[in-house]
């Protein structure tokens, strides 16, 4: 049976995630307050990032990055675009 949580990006009750995605508090907290469908827009939202600015995910100040990101998209703090992003279509 898979488990429900209070989704905070989707704002709703719905399937959470099977495991914790990110080593330390943070990833307990998404582990505990994000569903499946949302952290799947993050991982859309964190590759155009990694994408258009150039990203390593091996170095350290890219993962710190990301992590605050991360945070912001997920739990409302507003992550923004990357400078000049033009989506497609």
């Amino acid at each position: 049976m898979s488990r429900t949580v209070f989704c905070e990006y989707e704002r709703r009750d719905t399937e959470g995630l099977d495991f914790v995605p990110w080593p330390g508090e943070l990833g307990k907290r998404v582990f505990a307050h994000i569903g499946k469908a949302g952290w799947a827009a993050w991982l859309a939202h964190q590759t155009m990032l990694i994408n258009e600015n150039r990203l390593s995910p091996l170095d350290p100040k890219h993962r710190a990055f990301l992590e605050g990101e991360m945070e912001k998209f997920l739990f409302g703090g507003g992550a923004e675009k990357p400078a000049g992003f033009v989506p497609e279509g």
